[in-house]
Formats: structure tokens, sequence, C-alpha cells
């Protein structure tokens, strides 16, 4: 039992369906961990702990008897304290919303209880989702398992679910991706994560932050597991008008066929300033791993740099003002600072400004689909540097130089593990793909993990 918390999801589900572990064995072992290990982490801001032991043996007895739901019943998962359960609290990060109850269940989570999933718990985000370090001011900061000496940041928003999910305290778990909240804590925490499409998966009963670019995505150890939770939450919803229209896309056709006769384009050479010498190393090797898996890489001229979308804020500022500007313009409200300022840069955002970004968005899109003719993906790493102390965070500087565009441009991303510095903190791959073609990405990730071994290590007993 005390070595169930090692195990990929997929394994886990493989095992519970075949009758070979419990649920309730699962169960138990992960809420041992949680109980051993959260005290100092702080990945969660509730666990469901009776409620998941209750669900655990209403599982086992299902599975027992025949009456599986599906192939993911009893498996535990986590979710991002921005996603509503009907009759918990849901603070979104926020010390001003600890009283905030929900009043329904989000689309993301009812698809997973729908398949058995037991949900252990909420975890941290930063305020609003509104940041990329992982740091909340009132609510406290988790901390990042790969170093228990000194804190350094997990990555945000989605920091709660990228502490969780690395500390084996839960085998998956959702996040959510605004301009890189899925994929930084994917980077600093040694996982895999998949930012997705807008469309793919409903944003109903999520809490927003900049409804244009907000996306729900799992956050897992494998290219695998984030396979099969991809597809647990996707495809249309009738609460969600944006996902009308968006036909679902099985990812497991192409899973398997590895990465020969692809076009993967490597970053221009202007876009390694900056990055620690580490993590270009570990890019460069990345590369020359999938070069001899069969992939061609190529080069590619770019229309843009990636550090012209950090300045292409005033979509997120506004939208973000939208939803908490008079929570902000209260100077009584129990507001974190850095936070507090990205919102009200909303107030000074103009009508035709706002207008003139989109159009300007819209532009670019086209650009880089031009640049992009011919090619399947555009490699680059996922961050510039892995985790930095929590000490060192600079809350006016980003560290999306690598994510923002993709949501910008509507793409789709997928990050993974690609080394780890010397002194053992990971280092990470980001594989961007056109709008919609996540099976692509995941397929790359998937011949990437089949010929490393990087996402196989974990950060701590």
């Amino acid at each position: 039992m005390t070595e169930l918390h090692t195990l990929p999801a997929a394994a886990l589900a493989r095992d519970i369906a075949a009758r070979k572990l419990s649920p309730v064995d699962c169960v138990e072992a992960l809420l041992g961990r949680i109980e051993r290990l959260e005290p100092r982490l702080q990945a969660f801001t509730e666990v469901f702990a009776q409620d998941a032991r209750l669900a655990a043996e209403g599982a086992d007895k299902a599975i027992r008897s025949g009456h599986a739901v599906g192939p993911l019943h009893g498996v535990p998962v986590v979710l991002k304290d921005l996603i509503d359960l009907e009759g918990r609290i849901t603070m979104g990060g926020s010390a001003a919303h600890r009283t905030r109850r929900a009043a329904r269940t989000a689309t993301v989570a009812r698809k997973l209880i729908a398949q058995g999933m037991i949900v252990l718990g909420k975890t941290h985000t930063v305020e609003f989702a509104y940041g990329g370090w992982g740091t909340n001011q009132h609510l406290g900061t988790p901390w990042n398992p790969w170093d228990m000496q000194v804190q350094r940041v997990p990555g945000g928003s989605s920091s709660g679910t990228g502490v969780a999910v690395a500390a084996r305290l839960a085998p998956w778990g959702i996040g959510t991706d605004t301009g890189g909240s899925v994929r930084l804590p994917a980077s600093f925490c040694g996982l895999t994560g998949l930012k997705v499409t807008v469309g793919r998966v409903s944003t109903h009963g999520i809490v927003p932050l900049s409804a244009t670019l907000d996306t729900p995505g799992p956050l897992a150890r494998t290219v695998e597991d984030v396979a099969l939770l991809y597809e647990a939450i996707s495809g249309p919803d009738p609460l969600d008008p944006v996902t009308k229209g968006v036909v679902p896309a099985d990812p497991w056709m192409s899973l398997h066929r590895g990465v020969r006769g692809l076009r993967l384009a490597r970053m221009p050479a202007a876009e390694r300033d900056g990055v620690a010498p580490d993590m270009l190393a570990a890019y460069d090797a990345a590369l020359d791993t999938l070069a001899g898996e069969g992939a061609e890489i190529v080069d590619i001229a770019l229309p843009f740099r990636f550090a012209d979308f950090l300045a292409m804020s005033d979509i997120t500022n506004a939208e973000a003002y939208f939803e908490n500007g008079p929570l902000a313009e209260d100077a009584a409200s129990p507001l974190g600072d850095a936070v507090r300022g990205r919102i009200l840069a909303g107030a000074a955002v103009s009508a035709q400004t706002y207008l003139l970004t989109q159009r300007r968005r819209a532009a670019m899109k086209v650009q880089f689909a031009a640049a992009m003719e011919g090619i399947d993906a555009l490699l680059t790493p996922t961050t510039e540097c892995a985790a930095i102390p929590v000490s060192e965070v600079d809350e006016a500087y980003a560290p999306s130089r690598f994510t923002r565009f993709g949501n910008l441009l509507d793409l789709c991303a997928l990050s993974l593990p690609s080394g780890f510095t010397a002194g053992g903190l990971p280092l990470s791959l980001q594989i961007a793909c056109r709008g919609y073609e996540e099976a692509m990405a995941l397929r790359i990730g998937r011949g990437f993990q089949r010929a490393t071994e990087w996402h196989l290590r974990q950060p701590m007993p």
C-alpha cells in the first residue's frame, strides 16, 4: 500500500478495473500521504477525506459487482480551487472569498465524477489565477517538493495542483491556463501538462480570469495520463457556447505512432538570449533526441518575438477588471498587492485599446499560421530557468515568455520534463501545435517520453 502513490494514473486505472487494486486502498494510501506531507507542502485548500472514503467504498462495490461506469472508475483526482463543486467553498485563491459556497458543479468536475473518479480535494491557486510564479500573499504559497530545504516557486497559477501531483499526493489533477498556468507548474514541478485550445474543454462553473483566454487542462506525470484526463474532460457543453461546434478528437489513434517523418521547428536563435544555460542544454538535447527518433528539426522565421506577447496584457487586464474591478477598488478588501495592481491596470484599458489588441491578435494568428506552413510543431523551453527561490520572485516580471503566445494565438501546447539541473531541479520542453491539434502535441510528447526517462523521476520518497 505504501507504494501505491508511485503509480501513474493509467496504471492505477488498469489495476482497479482488473480488480487487482481496491479504490479503498488507493484512497487510503493517498490520504495517509497527504496527512503526512500536507502540513509542509500546503498544496490543498481543503481535503475531502470523509467523502473520498465513501466514494471509494462505493466504487469498490460497484466494480466488484460488475457495475463499473468506465475505465477511470475509482481513480482519485484533485481540482484547482477555481472549479466549483456544489455546496463546497471556492475561494479562487482569494481571502476575500473564504465563505463563497458554490451553487453549482462545474462541467469539468461533473464529467469526472460521472466517470466514477474520486475528488480528493481542492488545491491552491494564485489569487484569481492572476500570476505565473505560484505565490499567494494571503493564503500561502505551496512548497515545490523538488527542494525541501529552500522554498522554490511551484509555478502558477495552478500551483497546488502542480505540487500535489509532483509530490505524489494525487496521481493527476486539473488546472487552468490563461497565459501559461498549466505549463508553468508543469515546468517548475517536473510534470506533464496540456494547454488545450479554447473550446476544447468547458469553462462552465470555473471562476473566470479572462473569458477570451481561459482554458482548463490536465496536469499529470506522463503523456499517457494527460491523454486519459484530456479525453475525460473534453467535448461540447450546452452550458458553454464556446464549445459548440468543436468536434471531439480521439488522442489515441496517433498517440503511439512516434515522431518519424514529422517536421518540428526549433525556436529562432535570437530567442535563446536570456535563457539559463542548463535549460538551453536540455532543450538542445531534446531536439537531438527527437531527431534521433526520426523527426526532422527545421528552422523557422517568426514575425514576432515571444517577449512581444508579454506586453499584450490589455485583454487579460480588461477582462480581469470586468470580473473583479469593484473588489480591487475596495482598499479594505484582502487582495494581494501584486494581484490588485494587475486588476486595477484593467481600469485604464479603453474599449478602443481592447478592440485594437483583439484585432492585432487576429492578425498575428494569420502571420503565425503562415510561418508554420508545413511544420507540425514549434519547440521551445517552457520557462527560461528552473524554479527560483520564492524569496527572489519579482512580481513585476512574469515567467511566461514562452507560454503566453500559445494563449493569444489560440494554440495548444504540451509541456513535459526534459532534464534536470545539477542541483536536481526539473527542466522542461514545450511542444506548441496549431489550435485543435492536441493529438499531435500528445503524439510528439509520447514519442519523446518513450525515448527518455526524465518523467519517471520523483522528488521525494
